[in-house]
C-alpha cells in the first residue's frame, strides 16, 4: 500500500475504537442505541442550526441517551484529542531537537501545567481554574526554557539543557506546594490529578481543548514540509531558505499549545510523546508529511483504548497516567537498548 494513503488512512483508526468506547462499561450499551442516539444528537444539531423540530428518540431510554451524549461521548472525544495531542507534540520535538528520546516533558510544559494546577488546587479548587492554570503553568514554562535559550544562542543543545533546568526547577516548587497543602484533602486532589485521568471531563471541557487542537494541529499539517527541514543542521536549512531560529520557536510554540492543552484536561499522561512517534516512523517513515497524520491517528486510537481500559478493568478507576506508565516504561527499555545497539552498544 501506498505510504501516503497508509499515514492518511491512520486519521480513520480512532472512529471505530471510540464507538467501541461509547459501548464498552460498567453499564454496556449495545452497538444499535448507541448509533441511534448519535444519528439523533446529529440530527437534532442539525435541525436547530436550520429552525426545524426533531422529534424525540423513542425506542432509547432517557437515561442512556444521557450517558451517551453527557458522560461517555465527551471523555471518548477528550481522550482522542490529547492523545493526538501528545503524539503530534512529541513527533515535532523529536525532530526539532534531533533527539529521538525526548516527548514534552523535555521543555517543562508538564512540570509548569502540573504546578499550575496544584496551585489552583490549592488556592481556588474548581475545574476551570484548574484547567485555565493548568494551561497557563505549561506556556510559562515553555516561555522559561525558551528565554533562558534564546539568552544564550538558541541552539538545540541549550535549549535541552533549558528545559531540564527548568523542569528541575518547577518540579522542585511543585514539591514544596504539595507539602504546604493538606494532607487530608487538598494533597490527595493534586497526587490523583498528577496521575492523570480524564474522569472529570464534560461538554464544557471540550470547548477550549477542541480550538487549541483544532490551531495546533492545523498549523503542523500545514508546515508538515518545513518541519523536515528542521531536522537539517542549521546552516543546511537556511540555505533552503528557512529562518531556523523563527520557525524552531514557532514550532515548539505550537507543539506546547498542543501538549499544555493536553495536560490541562488529562493531567499527566506520560509516554504517549514518545512511543507513539517511533510506532508510525516505523510504519510510514521519518517523512513528516506522513508522519505527522500517522501519529495523530495512532495516538487517538491509544489513549482511546487505555482510556477505556482504565474505566473498566477494576471496580475502582486506574489513573490513565498508571496505565500509559505499564505500558511505556518497557517498550521505552526496548526502544533504549535498539538506539544503542544501533549505535555500537554502551561504547
Amino acid at each position: 500500500m501506498n505510504r501516503s494513503r497508509l499515514a492518511w488512512g491512520f486519521l480513520l483508526l480512532p472512529f471505530p475504537v471510540a464507538f467501541a468506547a461509547l459501548m464498552i462499561g460498567r453499564y454496556p450499551i449495545p452497538p444499535g442505541e448507541v448509533w441511534a442516539v448519535l444519528v439523533h444528537a446529529l440530527r437534532d444539531g442539525v435541525g436547530r442550526l436550520l429552525g426545524l423540530e426533531v422529534p424525540p428518540l423513542e425506542g432509547v431510554a432517557p437515561v442512556v441517551q444521557s450517558l451517551i451524549l453527557r458522560i461517555r461521548l465527551p471523555r471518548v472525544g477528550a481522550a482522542a484529542l490529547v492523545g493526538a495531542n501528545l503524539a503530534v507534540a512529541g513527533a515535532v520535538y523529536q525532530g526539532v531537537f534531533r533527539n529521538p528520546l525526548v516527548e514534552g516533558r523535555l521543555l517543562g510544559v508538564s512540570s509548569g501545567a502540573g504546578l499550575g494546577a496544584a496551585l489552583a488546587l490549592l488556592l481556588a479548587p474548581r475545574p476551570e481554574v484548574v484547567q485555565t492554570l493548568a494551561f497557563l503553568g505549561g506556556l510559562g514554562g515553555v516561555g522559561l526554557t525558551a528565554l533562558l535559550g534564546w539568552a544564550f544562542g538558541a541552539g538545540v543543545l541549550v535549549l535541552v539543557i533549558a528545559g531540564v533546568l527548568v523542569d528541575s526547577f518547577l518540579s522542585a516548587v511543585l514539591g514544596i506546594v504539595k507539602y504546604v497543602a493538606d494532607p487530608m484533602g487538598t494533597l490527595p486532589a493534586i497526587t490523583y490529578w498528577l496521575l492523570g485521568g480524564l474522569s472529570a471531563v464534560r461538554v464544557r471541557d471540550l470547548l477550549p481543548l477542541g480550538l487549541a487542537s483544532a490551531v495546533g494541529l492545523s498549523f503542523f499539517l500545514l508546515v508538515r514540509w518545513r518541519v523536515n527541514l528542521l531536522t537539517l543542521a542549521d546552516p543546511e536549512a537556511e540555505a533552503l531558505g528557512v529562518s531556523v531560529r523563527a520557525m524552531r520557536y514557532l514550532v515548539v510554540a505550537m507543539g506546547t499549545l498542543l501538549v499544555a492543552s493536553a495536560v490541562s484536561v488529562g493531567g499527566i499522561v506520560s509516554w504517549v510523546g514518545l512511543l507513539v512517534p517511533h510506532a508510525a516512523r516505523a510504519i510510514v517513515g521519518p517523512d513528516y508529511s506522513r508522519l505527522l497524520p500517522a501519529a495523530a491517528g495512532l495516538g487517538a486510537a491509544l489513549v482511546l483504548a487505555l482510556d477505556t481500559l482504565a474505566r473498566t478493568l477494576l471496580t475502582a478507576e486506574i489513573p490513565l497516567g498508571v496505565l500509559t506508565g505499564l505500558l511505556g516504561a518497557p517498550l521505552f527499555l526496548l526502544l533504549f537498548l535498539r538506539f544503542l545497539r544501533e549505535r555500537g552498544g554502551w561504547r
